[in-house]
């Protein structure tokens, strides 16, 4: 049983409810949309990522006899439903935004059109995957901007909430614009490329600050990026000189404490003056976007940035509020009232428009039978349970590159906005949730059990 692909990474009530859709024979389609009700604060736009594992995930729906077992076991489900789930596969649709959109709150990013226990089934593990990547992505997408076209690495595999938490973070910044990460393991599984230098403990196994320079960059003569602040930064930069004048490449140095932008023009003066002009100089510790955008608006000569903690956790904003609600049954609108939760019922698209200059105008949401101008987001990606051609990471990275350029300018600044981007609720959509309001919800319990 891979825990991270069995279709027990639930909640229960996915099962339990699985159960009663079978005991009244519930299999007409349901259509489900995950989106995020609000942005939280500080942020003006999303990153959708994530699709392509929650589409690994959708394709390979399946119970083996580990989960089989244990389902028998717990007492909880009847033997003809536990021989139903022994069959179940994934035979409807999903729509979705392409890795990389930027989209705003109520806009659908995925669509799952199903019978109803399949599509239900997917919602806490699709929720889970999507949700996770599209945070960080988002957070990733602000240094991106910040950074200004400086190189940015993942640092973040150690402070991350386990172990497929730090993989799919190094995905996610990538797909958002980050450079590569240090993440080993993401350049097999995703082709992201790897980056690294020296720890601090490499210094201090040897006797001689000096010594452990010579000795890294004999074993890496064409890559060897030197952490020089161990015990003095300046100190450290003139070693690096002198190891240069003595015949061995020097790459670069790596910055990882103090005042970064005062260091960073002592050290590069130090290079500068040694003849090592075109050695770069490689920023780390505790940054994040509004670091980066303060060293680069003042001028701080450092040529990369590693971003670890605060990416990884998207420390500032660990969560969104992203649900996955039905919004269609056995081909009738579904709409949920609650308060401060209602949704928008029937299967939605999202137009998008632009300004001349290439630059986003304003988003509608609205019925998928309603078009309207614009480039509608959402597109098929699983057809009959079939999964159709899916663009490469580095596709879907370019993808989110050119959307960050399309940016309006008060979005792709890090102050506060005055005002938010506009997404229109089209009169259909009302019109639809109107009708729903007044054909459902209003029976009572008696005529509702008949």
């Amino acid at each position: 049983m891979n825990p991270l692909t069995s279709p027990l990474l639930t909640d229960l009530y996915q099962l339990t409810m699985l159960q009663a859709y079978f005991a009244r024979g519930m299999t007409d389609t349901a259509v489900f949309e995950l989106f995020v009700r609000k942005l939280p604060p500080g942020r003006k736009f999303l990153v959708a990522a994530g699709l392509e594992q929650a589409l690994d995930f959708i394709s390979q729906l399946r119970f083996g006899e580990e989960e089989l077992d244990w389902i028998a076991r717990s007492g909880l489900f009847r033997p003809d439903f536990i021989e139903h789930l022994a069959g179940l596969r994934f035979t409807g649709d999903v729509h979705a935004m392409p890795e990389g959109t930027v989209f705003f709150p109520d806009e659908p990013l995925l669509r799952v059109s199903a019978p109803m226990p399949q599509a239900q089934l997917l919602e806490t593990r699709v929720l889970n995957l999507v949700h996770f990547e599209t945070v960080v992505a988002s957070k990733a997408a602000r240094s991106v901007l910040a950074a200004k076209g400086k190189r940015l690495i993942d640092f973040g595999l150690r402070r991350a909430h386990g172990a497929e938490a730090g993989l799919l973070a190094a995905r996610a910044a990538y797909l958002a614009g980050f450079s590569g990460t240090s993440t080993v393991l993401a350049a097999p599984r995703f082709g992201i490329p790897v980056f690294g230098t020296m720890a601090h403990s490499f210094v201090q196994a040897h006797e001689d600050e000096a010594a452990a320079f010579e000795h890294f960059a004999e074993v890496f003569p064409e890559s060897a990026v030197l952490l020089i602040d161990t015990y003095d930064t300046a100190a450290g930069a003139r070693k690096a000189v002198e190891l240069a004048r003595s015949g061995v490449q020097v790459k670069g140095v790596r910055l990882d404490s103090g005042d970064l932008g005062a260091l960073s023009r002592r050290v590069r003066k130090i290079l500068d003056a040694g003849g090592l002009k075109d050695a770069i100089i490689f920023a780390s510790g505790n940054l994040d976007e509004y670091r980066v955008a303060k060293l680069v608006a003042e001028g701080a000569p450092i040529d990369s940035f590693g971003i670890g903690t605060s990416l990884v956790t998207s420390a500032d904003c660990p969560f969104l509020d992203a649900v996955y609600k039905l919004e269609e049954y056995a081909g009738q609108p579904r709409r949920k009232r609650s308060t401060g939760k209602a949704t928008w019922p029937g299967r939605k698209q999202v137009y998008r428009r632009y300004h001349a200059d290439g630059t986003f105008a304003g988003d509608v949401v609205t019925l998928e039978s309603d078009p309207r101008p614009g480039e509608p987001l959402l597109a098929r990606v699983i057809e009959r349970g079939k999964r159709l051609a899916s663009p490469a990471l580095d596709s879907a990275r370019a993808h989110a590159l050119a959307q960050l350029e399309r940016l309006p300018a008060p979005l792709r600044s890090l102050e506060a906005a005055l005002a938010p981007y506009p997404v229109e609720i089209a009169p259909a959509l009302r019109a639809a949730a109107e009708a729903v309001d007044r054909t459902t919800g209003c029976a009572s319990f008696s005529s509702a059990a008949t």
